[in-house]
């Protein structure tokens, strides 16, 4: 069976449907699947029994003749930030370790009522800081891609890049994330998968694992942009334990995707022509505005002349609120404990045994821009350039409909290339930050490959809650450039 870890979730869910083959022969497949790309390390907690309980209900609903769920059968993989009752949820860090929830976020909750089927947790940077999937107290996730020549293993992005190398590597059908400034968008082009982040509010937070509150948001990968669609359709949603969340139906998604993208305006912002862009990355923008023309789009030139600042505003402003949500973490509760002398000598040791390196950088330069005397002079004037940058975008959608550009600087880059320079892993954020800080919806495309055969794409904005024009615009995008390559099977075991 090992043909039906080759579908994709539309695909198997057409198959479910006709009887090509049953819940539980899906699941098995992904199982092994799952088993054979340990190598990987994109999963964590494997739930193998759970997932063929689940797969077993959707068999026995179906053979019964019950109302289906939009993912009734389908084995997915969840990143480790999403709170499952009963199976560890840690979001990659030593500080969590051994924590079970007992309860289900709501994003979960909304997929097993769809009839999903969960495969495991996913890797992730601990507490979704990083941009490679590097700072996993559980270890750095291995792409399944490689550079042509090069047995280099290359990094998967991040946050999400457990998720991103699980979906690319045929472990699964889809996979839930969460972007912050770029988590989904990003990992989903160095894996050469789609991924979609939905407007702020759209999908809860109740039950996700808090970096940054007014930042984080819920979001699905999937091998094709309709896959992702239907995913992101059966995890939104309002919820009143949300104060966040939206209450607005929920648009079907998938019969937005008519490809008609005639009369379109498309934008093209100057501003995301940044220096050191690979010459690979500029030609393959200026192949998405060829083929936008040629379905009869409208090409408009647009200015967000803010841009620039998006990066230094976002790295005020995240790691402000990752400082205040880090602070219940404190070996009192739950997670680990080091004792100490007294209260106070318990935190500390708790604390600095519990948190990377990365965490504890970024906890420091949030306490920092929040202490007194430096708040006005950094958190308040980033708050202020954060408007300065929505504001940009407001004005460009009165322009256009949506808005095209590069999702990364970059290609995968290896293991350790980068590490040691924050800043430089940093910049890999700078096309996807300017969205994620006005609350946009984003999504990523693969529309090419690098030289040595890894994956490019290109990145669609659009207006808040307009999810299905975006969606659209990324199914014609994706039906123009063809792409079909997937990563060679090498670390199958």
């Amino acid at each position: 069976m090992a043909d039906l870890v080759d579908l994709d979730l539309a695909a198997a869910r057409d198959g479910l449907a006709n009887k090509a083959f049953s819940a539980a022969e899906l699941a098995s497949a992904h199982i092994k699947a799952m088993e054979a790309a340990r190598n990987l390390n994109a999963i964590i907690v494997e739930t193998p029994e759970r997932a063929l309980a689940d797969a077993k209900a959707a068999d026995a609903r179906r053979a019964k003749g019950a109302s289906l769920g939009a993912m009734d059968g389908i084995p997915v993989t969840i990143k480790d930030l999403f709170c499952t009752r009963g199976i560890e949820s840690r979001a990659c860090s030593k500080i969590l370790a051994g924590f079970k929830p007992p309860y289900e976020s709501t994003v979960t909750a909304n997929l097993w009522k769809a009839g999903a089927v969960m495969l495991g947790k996913t890797n992730m940077d601990e507490f979704a800081m990083g941009s490679s999937n590097e700072t996993s107290a559980l270890g750095p996730v291995v792409s399944p891609w490689r550079r042509r020549g090069d047995n280099r293993p290359l990094v998967p992005g991040g946050s999400s890049g457990g998720s991103a190398a699980a979906v690319a590597a045929g472990i699964g059908l889809g996979a839930t994330g969460s972007d912050t400034g770029g988590s989904i968008r990003q990992p989903a082009a160095f894996c050469g998968i789609v991924g979609i982040k939905p407007t702020y509010g759209r999908c809860s937070r109740w039950g996700m694992i808090a970096f940054a509150s007014s930042l984080d948001q819920a979001g699905s990968f999937g091998r094709t942009v309709r896959d992702a669609a239907i995913m992101l359709g059966a995890m939104a949603g309002h919820d009143p334990l949300d104060s966040t969340s939206v209450d607005r139906p929920v648009p079907d998604y998938e019969a937005a995707l008519t490809g008609n993208v005639k009369g379109l305006r498309v934008g093209i912002p100057n501003e995301y022509r940044v220096p050191g862009m690979p010459a690979a990355i500029e030609e393959l923008w200026q192949q998405g505005i060829a083929w936008f023309k040629a379905l009869g789009a409208e090409i408009v030139d647009i200015s967000l002349p803010h841009t620039k600042y998006a990066l230094p505003t976002y790295y005020v402003i995240a790691p402000a609120e990752a400082s205040s949500n880090l602070a219940r973490y404190d070996g009192v509760r739950y997670g680990l404990r080091v004792d100490g002398e007294g209260v106070i000598g318990t935190y500390e040791k708790t604390r600095a045994a519990g948190f990377g390196a990365e965490v504890k950088r970024r906890i420091m330069i949030g306490t920092y821009v929040l202490s007194a005397g430096y708040y006005d002079a950094y958190y308040l004037k980033a708050q202020q350039v954060r408007a300065l940058i929505a504001r940009d975008f407001a004005q460009a959608y009165e322009k256009v409909d949506v808005i095209l550009t590069p999702t990364t600087p970059s290609a995968a880059f290896a293991h350790g290339e980068i590490a040691g320079d924050p800043v430089a892993m940093y910049l890999n954020d700078v096309f996807a930050v300017p969205a994620s800080l006005a609350g946009l919806p984003g999504i990523h495309v693969p529309t090419g490959l690098t030289s040595e055969g890894t994956p490019l794409g290109l990145q669609i904005l659009g207006r808040t809650f307009d999810e299905p024009t975006v969606l659209n615009a990324a199914h014609a995008l994706e039906r123009a450039a063809q792409y079909t390559a997937r990563p060679d099977s090498w670390w199958r075991q």
